[in-house]
């Protein structure tokens, strides 16, 4: 099995990075990083990781589920505007492979529209919170939502049990 972890270029959380990773490493999940950047993408606190394939050729066929990295470089580089990221998270959910997202990056799968009827773990941003109710997810008061197959956690904090919740779907834990 083979998961993508989508970082921003730049200032991604590096716990989440690590945290995800080391949980799929323990039940022998793949993790596979991919960014935009085909350099060394650097997260918050100086961690540093080579992507092992650009985002542009992520082929949802050859993954079982994607997971998007929350932090500032979600912002920064506005990887909710970028339409053909949106399309790869529209593919991966039309195929019926989880999409998980991770604090602000819950605005990627918001802006790839599809969220509709869907509980959402969002963080208590204005701006989340504004893209939630504008593709009709349903707002969740829960740190940690699966609906549909969209996995949200609203905090970098629970992020193993995040990554465990998305094992079990794939039924390896």
């Amino acid at each position: 099995m083979k998961v993508a972890i989508l970082i921003p270029p730049n200032d991604f959380k590096d716990e989440s990075v690590s945290s995800s990773k080391a949980m799929l490493e323990r039940w022998d999940v793949t993790p596979v990083i991919t960014s935009y950047s085909n350099k060394d993408c650097v997260g918050q606190h100086g961690a540093v990781y080579k992507p092992d394939i650009n985002t542009g050729r992520l082929n949802p066929d050859d993954f079982d589920a994607i997971i998007f990295i929350d932090g500032n470089g979600v912002d920064s580089y506005k990887l909710y505007d970028f339409r053909p990221l949106l399309d790869t998270v529209k593919r991966f959910s039309d195929r019926k492979k989880p999409v998980c997202a991770i604090g602000n990056s819950v605005k990627i799968i918001a802006r790839a529209n599809i969220i509709q009827n869907v509980k959402v773990a969002a963080p208590k941003d204005e701006e989340t919170n504004r893209l939630v109710a504008l593709y009709r997810g349903i707002k969740s008061e829960n740190a940690i939502e699966s609906d549909k197959g969209i996995m949200t956690l609203n905090n970098s904090e629970l992020v193993d049990d995040f990554v465990g919740l998305l094992l079990e779907k794939l039924g390896v834990k």
